[in-house]
Order: C-alpha cells, then sequence, then structure tokens
C-alpha cells in the first residue's frame, strides 16, 4: 500500500501542476461536455421513438412480443454504438485539449484577465439587484442539478501497489460522464449535501511490452502478440450510480431578510462510492502486417466482473475538483491475482 499512496501523491501532484483550470481551458472542457450530452439526448430520443413504433407493430400484430424485444434490443445496441462512437471523437478532442494545456498552449493573456476584473467591477452596482433577485428564486430549492465530466489515467492495483504495473502510466486513461443531483441536508445550513445520480464510466487499459488479453476459459491473462502491434487498448463500459457526502464551504447570504444559499462558488469536497454494472468490455488492437494496416475490435465478456462497487472522493474549487476513484472488486471474476481498477483525474460539476 506504501507504492499505493506515493504513486497517487506523485500522479496528484503532477495533475495539480499540469491542469490548473482557467477561463479558456474549461470553456473548451465546457463544450466537449455540452456536446457529449446533446449526443446522448439525441441518441435516446431516437430510441425511443423506435421503441414506440416497435410497441406499436407488436399491438397491430405485425411482430410478436418475442419478435418486438428481440428488435428492441438490437436498436438499443445500435444506440448505444453510436453514441461510443461518437464520445470516442470526443475523447480525442479532449486529449489534445489537456496536451496543449500541458504544453502551455492555452493561456489567459493579463490583459483579458484585468479587463475582466474591470468589467465585473464596473457592473457589479448596475446588476446588484438583478443578480440578487436570481439568487433569491434559485436559493428556494434544496436540490440542484449538474452535469459531470471527468477525465484523466486509469490503471490496475496489483497486490496493493501499481508501481511495476503491466500497463502504461499516462497511456491509459478513464473517461465518466453523467448527471448528478445535489441536495442541501440541512434547511438553515449550506456545509452538508448528498450528491447522487448516475454515471457511465469509461475504463482504458494499455498493455506494456506488446501484449494484450486473452481469454483462456475461466481465467483472462496477458500474452505476447505474435504480432508486432502499433496499439493495444483493453476498454471496460460501467453503468453505475455515485453517492457522495459533499462538503461545500460556499457561504450563505441574506437579501432582505432571506438567508440566500449557492453551491459550487468556493472550496468543496466529497466522499463516498458507487455501484453498478458492466455494460460492455472490448479489445482494440491496431497493428501493420505485409505492408497492410488493420484494426480488430473484439467484443465479450473477458471474464470480467458483472457488477462493480467502489470508493472515490474529490476537493477542488467552483465547478474544477482533483477526482480519485477505486473498485473495491476484482476486475476480473476467476484470476488468480486480484487486481483492482483505479484512476485519477479532473472532475467538472457543471451547473
Amino acid at each position: 500500500m506504501r507504492n499505493l499512496t506515493i504513486y497517487l501523491a506523485v500522479t496528484a501532484c503532477l495533475l495539480a501542476t499540469k491542469m490548473v483550470a482557467q477561463d479558456t481551458f474549461d470553456e473548451r472542457v465546457r463544450d466537449i461536455a455540452q456536446k457529449i450530452e446533446l449526443v446522448t439526448k439525441e441518441e435516446k430520443a431516437l430510441l425511443k421513438k423506435e421503441v414506440d413504433q416497435v410497441n406499436k407493430e407488436v399491438e397491430e400484430g405485425k411482430l410478436t412480443y418475442k419478435e418486438g424485444d428481440a428488435k428492441k434490443l438490437q436498436l438499443a445496441e445500435i444506440r448505444s454504438n453510436n453514441i461510443e462512437t461518437k464520445v470516442a471523437q470526443y475523447e480525442l478532442e479532449l486529449k489534445d485539449i489537456v496536451q496543449k494545456k500541458v504544453d502551455g498552449k492555452i493561456k489567459d493573456p493579463d490583459t483579458l484577465k484585468r479587463f475582466h476584473f474591470v468589467w465585473r467591477s464596473s457592473s457589479w452596482k448596475k446588476d446588484a439587484r438583478k443578480r440578487d433577485s436570481i439568487q433569491h428564486i434559485t436559493s428556494e430549492s434544496r436540490t440542484t442539478s449538474q452535469f459531470v465530466f471527468a477525465a484523466g489515467i486509469n490503471n490496475l492495483v496489483t497486490d496493493g501497489a501499481v508501481a511495476n504495473s503491466d500497463f502504461r502510466y499516462m497511456g491509459s486513461h478513464f473517461y465518466e460522464w453523467g448527471t448528478a443531483w445535489n441536495t442541501r441536508l440541512a434547511k438553515n445550513n449550506n456545509l452538508l449535501h448528498l450528491k447522487y445520480g448516475i454515471s457511465v464510466m469509461y475504463n482504458n487499459l494499455r498493455a506494456t511490452d506488446n501484449r494484450l488479453f486473452v481469454d483462456n476459459g475461466n481465467t483472462t491473462d496477458l500474452e505476447t502478440s505474435p504480432v508486432n502491434m502499433e496499439d493495444s487498448r483493453f476498454r471496460n463500459v460501467n453503468l453505475v450510480v455515485p453517492v457522495h457526502l459533499e462538503f461545500d464551504f460556499t457561504p450563505k447570504r441574506e437579501h432582505d431578510g432571506k438567508q440566500i444559499f449557492k453551491t459550487h462558488k468556493t472550496f468543496r469536497f466529497g466522499i463516498g462510492g458507487y455501484a453498478g454494472v458492466n455494460v460492455k468490455s472490448k479489445q482494440i488492437i491496431k497493428y501493420e502486417l505485409d505492408g497492410y494496416k488493420s484494426r480488430e475490435v473484439t467484443k465479450g465478456n473477458f471474464n470480467v466482473n458483472d457488477f462493480v462497487y467502489g470508493v472515490s472522493a474529490y476537493f477542488g474549487y467552483s465547478e474544477t475538483s482533483l477526482y480519485i476513484k477505486y473498485d473495491l472488486n476484482p476486475m476480473f471474476k476467476d484470476n488468480a491475482i486480484d487486481q483492482n481498477n483505479i484512476s485519477l483525474g479532473i472532475r467538472f460539476d457543471l451547473n
């Protein structure tokens, strides 16, 4: 566990140093998050129309109940693949943005910051009445909702350590997106909140030394590939329900004798966990053989556990926070050595 602690501490420092959120960086990440949310809504809406049409055909006797169920499963699989394909494109955009951030190519000019400060100062009094009115309206509800998006590095804990991992540290990534509801627990105190929702987690692993996962019946093992691979990526997609106790240090305000509560304005941290199911597992390999480039996608259970549960925590300022999650159950069912998924990255809770 000491190696695990050292790894997390070092990685947290690197991420905190390299990935400090600035306005332009936040705006780009927010834009990608909104695109992902839009894609999901569009595909779900189309699926609903298709399912309604199938139900209509069943009622009219054009399809049997069994045929209807089979067709609905097929349609759901198509829409799920559409979402995954489109989200993968946005993952590449996010990776490019993060790399530019690390390289220092995304910066906020000092002049822009000074202009922003002057503009806010000059307009503060002018918009005070309108702002307080809006705050008063939003403060009436003790429950708010956010779109959650997270990204970072991913790996496996083997025998309590991440050191000497079989997977690339910076080449293995995770992504998470979903919807969360935030309920203030006390009527007149803004500190404690219950945060709960639903999320889709993508955990990717890239093995070292030209290896890939092989299903050997009861176990799934890393084996050296007979061909030289350009890329080998193993992905688990989990649908989970996260629950956190969130401590929000945003102070309450008073206006016309009424208390006003806002969230995600200062420091906050959350601690909790998640539980859910494995939706899909697949392996993607790329290689060149005799001058021909090939890309193979293998889908199956790979002896991955059907259920997933773990603990998670985050700490940050405003909408941005450092995020860590750890699966308490091993990734594979019957392997001789337990290997648990662990992720560390940046999380955005976008109101």
